[in-house]
């Protein structure tokens, strides 16, 4: 993710009109910190970066979210699962990927590329034993743009609200998206 210089969060800010006071109350900081972090006097935190790159987003029109995009129905395994029933479920519902799941929380990923550099006859070991690490996690709320650059690494991103899982982002969803 590339972050926005202090010139060009002032520049976006005046392109839409909008005052130091109007961004500072949309992004639920004060207009004295706006003014500091345009003026490059301050560093602000990651999380009040965001939050004001949200507010110019709205600001901009609609934002679309990851729940916007998110499939709430998650094919998964559990890491206790046979690899040969976890094959079947991947063969049965056309997918090369599948997140490992346990009690909702993710916990790892298993890809048909793991199945296969596993070896042979790795039909009756635990999904544990040959799966890999989980897709990254994001909130509800995480924005396209930050979809997109975890796509660019990963085959998939989970969706989880209080660390349980409620959704599932690939690339074709954000591509859909678009078209």
């Amino acid at each position: 993710m590339d972050l926005p210089t202090p010139q060009d969060l002032r520049e976006r800010r005046t392109s839409l009109g909008l005052t130091q006071s109007a961004l500072a109350e949309s992004a639920g900081v004060s207009q004295p910190l706006i003014a500091r972090i345009e003026g490059g006097d301050v560093d602000p935190r990651l999380s009040t970066l965001r939050r004001i790159v949200n507010a110019l987003e709205e600001a901009e029109g609609e934002v679309v979210r990851a729940e916007d995009l998110m499939h709430e129905t998650v094919v998964s395994v559990a890491p206790d699962d046979g690899v040969s029933d976890a094959f079947d479920l991947m063969d049965e519902e056309a997918y090369s990927q599948v997140p490992v799941l346990q009690n909702g929380i993710p916990v790892g990923s298993l890809s048909l590329s793991d199945i296969n550099e596993a070896g042979e006859d790795v039909g009756n070991y635990p999904v544990s034993e040959v799966m890999s690490e989980s897709f990254p996690t994001v909130a509800r709320d995480v924005t396209v743009d930050e979809l997109r650059n975890l796509l660019d690494h990963y085959k998939a991103v989970m969706v989880t609200d209080g660390g349980e899982t409620v959704g599932i982002i690939t690339e074709a969803d954000i591509a859909a998206h678009l078209s």
